[in-house]
């Protein structure tokens, strides 16, 4: 008997109440064949929920797959998926099993101020119907599910747990262990085990001796192997329900811990204080949460809008790290190809550009102690070398990608201005940012031109990375002058005012074909926005394109930050041309696409987007935004059209999906060709919940309750003459 064994042995003798005797299998010492075993992407990135309890005690979360089961869990930060999937299957006891996502499948939010869900699985020909409700452990690092199974004759209901710990699908071996199923990887571990135990287990390789191939093959758990070595690794169990009187209730538990004893004891612990008290103490603190908070506004249509608006707040709540914390991810969620390029995939990194936008959300919501720790997380992170911001960075402030990009590098500082923090050392860090725009160079260019905008893929003068960059050196100024550097102060001013008197001129195109009055453009790669400069789109765009040709809604960041007032004639002109070239009407509500000739989106066919496809293709179609609604909404609230603001939140929450899960995108009105089931206006398979439309849904909503916009920093619209108009109803 090895070490390992050894220390099994001693570990399950003391969960002998919960995990229950061996389970008969192959042979003691049987291993699984065809390793390493298929890999497989991560799933789709539209989740109908996504949960973590309130506590920092439990660092784990989960979420949950529309299509029915848990998507991806993280442990033990954010960063780092630890889970693939846990799924479900029904067999008949005559040669037949289906997996219960190929039934009728629903999401519902079981408590409206609590991020607790329950999905209802019902065989599409009446046989049997499976409820599973699922929480975190507020007080441990494991997952639980309580199952309900009913049939009108006997069934066999079985778990399928795909572990990829520290966020890799090959390398995991595991075993079972008395009647609980540990996984390991050396640097992580879980452990899989139920209340009532399971009846049996085994472990497999995916595609080859996992639990799917074998019940779907004829129905019956034949392979039930007690081990298997490294590889992508799945492992599958009889829960023992079959739907008769007597065994129709369980409750599944996930735990984790940097060994397998130790997820071992974790998952013992939450099984034995039960599913029902969990989930309560979950959901309390989910409701001590909200109530600390500003309720939702009044103004808000309806209990539908009221429940996104918490559900929002606590998406950007759960969004942080527990281990570092102001670390908020963009998304729980690998759309696309990310699933499978990971661990590079950047949605669950921390961008500073998002946690800008989580921030002043929190702060409109009345989480500041949040939004601090976030602009404390910022300046942690913040390059030493120079004194700008990481592109993104891993949780625990590795950074990942080596773009660059000037807004944010000025959003934390319009961040710590909002704030009021004039503090010495958050002067220090001000400081070095703004110092950090002033002298940026790069390939005989000059700030306010940027390496990338804030969609990522092009470079140039943009109208909202310059909006950000003035906002940033005016709030610099004031925090200069707090800590009694009016030289400094006196510079980024003087900056500013150039800039601010320049920005029309380097964005906004006379000679463009959309409109004969003037237009701001996405960007311009010369600063001579009359000048037929072409560039390619990339993500499968055309090439060559003129950039008096490419619009976006992003240069109303000026108005928002209050560097031109929303009368500007350009402004105004520039919302027409939008309207004509970006507009997607449909039954829910106008929305926006993000640039012309976008191509960040699924396939013409549904298909999901890649890297490198070839310019001028057209392969891929990026769809409708709906933080676009909000950041129209906001402009609204600007020019007085205070009813106009109120129906973008309208539109915004009509794009929820199930779970009160806001999207990255919404179909337009060109879905995927010869289907069905992609009505315009709904989410798309983007990331969702995306952070991002959250925080734009819970600040437009307080702004329109507040009649003016809550994070527009006064001192710079009064510099500038900007400050919004009296809101007409």
């Amino acid at each position: 008997m090895d070490r390992f064994e050894r220390m099994m042995t001693a570990t399950v003798a003391g969960l002998a109440l919960v995990i229950g005797p061996a389970v008969p299998a192959l042979g003691a010492d049987t291993a699984a064949p065809g390793g390493p075993g298929v890999d497989e992407q991560f799933l789709p990135a539209d989740k109908s929920g996504f949960a973590t309890s309130t506590t920092t005690a439990s660092t784990v979360w989960l979420t949950v797959q529309k299509e029915g089961g848990l998507g991806e869990i993280y442990y033990p930060d954010l960063s780092t998926p630890s889970a693939r999937t846990l799924d479900f299957i029904v067999a008949d006891r005559h040669g037949h099993a289906t997996r219960a996502a190929d039934a009728a499948v629903r999401t519902v939010q079981t408590d409206p101020r609590s991020l607790s869900y329950r999905q209802v699985f019902t065989d599409r020909r009446g046989g049997w119907s499976l409820t599973a409700d699922y929480t975190t452990d507020p007080a441990r690092a494991s997952v639980l599910v309580d199952l309900r199974f009913t049939a009108s004759r006997a069934y066999e209901l079985y778990s399928v747990y795909d572990p990829a710990l520290s966020n890799s699908r090959g390398d995991d071996t595991g075993r079972t262990t008395g009647r609980a199923l540990v996984a390991s990887d050396g640097t992580s571990a879980s452990a899989f085990a139920a209340r009532p135990a399971f009846t049996a287990t085994s472990n497999g390789f995916r595609g080859s001796s996992d639990g799917w191939t074998d019940l779907l093959a004829d129905g019956r758990l034949d392979g039930r192997y007690a081990s298997a070595g490294a590889g992508n690794l799945v492992q599958t169990a009889a829960t023992g329900l079959t739907g008769a009187r007597g065994r129709q209730h369980g409750t599944l538990a996930i735990g984790f811990g940097r060994t397998a004893g130790a997820a071992l004891t974790t998952v013992n612990a939450s099984l034995a204080s039960g599913y029902a008290r969990t989930a309560a103490g979950y959901a309390h603190g989910w409701h001590n949460y909200l109530g600390k908070l500003k309720p939702a506004p009044a103004s808000l249509s309806g209990r539908d809008q009221r429940t996104l608006y918490d559900v929002s707040v606590m998406v950007l709540a759960a969004s942080e790290d527990k281990t570092h914390r102001g670390a908020y991810v963009a998304s729980p969620s690998m759309p696309w190809i990310w699933g499978k390029d990971d661990p590079s995939g950047p949605y669950h990194l921390v961008w500073s550009r998002d946690l800008y936008q989580i921030a002043t959300a929190l702060i409109a919501a009345g989480d500041v102690a949040g939004a601090d720790r976030s602009l404390t997380y910022l300046f942690d992170v913040q390059q030493k070398a120079d004194g700008s911001f990481p592109q993104n960075s891993r949780v625990d402030g590795t950074p990942v990608w080596t773009g660059l990009q000037l807004d944010e590098v000025a959003l934390p500082i319009v961040l710590a201005h909002q704030l009021g923090r004039t503090d010495a050392d958050t002067w220090g860090h001000v400081k070095r940012a703004a110092d950090f725009l002033l002298g940026f160079e790069q390939d005989g260019n000059q700030a306010p031109w940027s390496p990338q905008d804030r969609w990522e893929n092009q470079s140039g003068y943009s109208p909202a990375t310059i909006a950000a960059e003035i906002a940033g050196l005016v709030c610099a100024a004031d925090l200069a002058r707090a800590n009694g550097d009016a030289t400094s102060a006196e510079r980024y001013l003087a900056t500013a005012d150039d800039w601010q008197a320049r920005v029309k001129a380097w964005t906004v195109t006379t000679t463009g074909p959309y409109s004969a009055d003037p237009y701001f453009l996405r960007l311009t790669k010369d600063g001579n926005p009359d000048a037929a400069t072409a560039y390619t789109i990339g993500d499968s765009g055309p090439a060559d394109v003129d950039q008096r040709r490419v619009v976006d809604p992003s240069f109303l960041d000026l108005v928002r930050l209050g560097v031109l007032p929303a009368d500007d004639p350009a402004v105004v002109n520039t919302l027409g041309v939008i309207d004509t070239q970006l507009g997607v009407p449909t039954a829910r509500g106008r929305y926006y696409h993000r640039a012309s000739f976008d191509g960040y989106g699924e396939k013409v066919d549904g298909g999901q987007w890649e890297f490198g496809l070839p310019d001028g293709s057209r392969i891929t179609r990026g769809r409708a935004w709906p933080l676009l609604n909000g950041e129209r909404g906001e402009y609204q609230i600007a020019a007085g059209q205070l009813g106009n603001a109120r129906r973008q939140i309208s539109t915004m929450a009509n794009a929820t999906g199930p779970g009160a899960m806001l999207p990255e995108q919404v179909w337009d009105d060109q879905p995927p060709a010869g289907t069905k089931g992609f009505a315009p206006g709904t989410p798309t398979f983007s990331a969702t919940p995306l952070a991002w439309t959250h925080a734009q849904f819970v600040r437009l909503a307080q702004n329109v309750a507040a009649g003016r916009v809550l994070e527009q920093p006064t001192i710079v619209a009064d510099r500038y003459g900007s400050a919004a108009q009296t809101s007409r109803r």
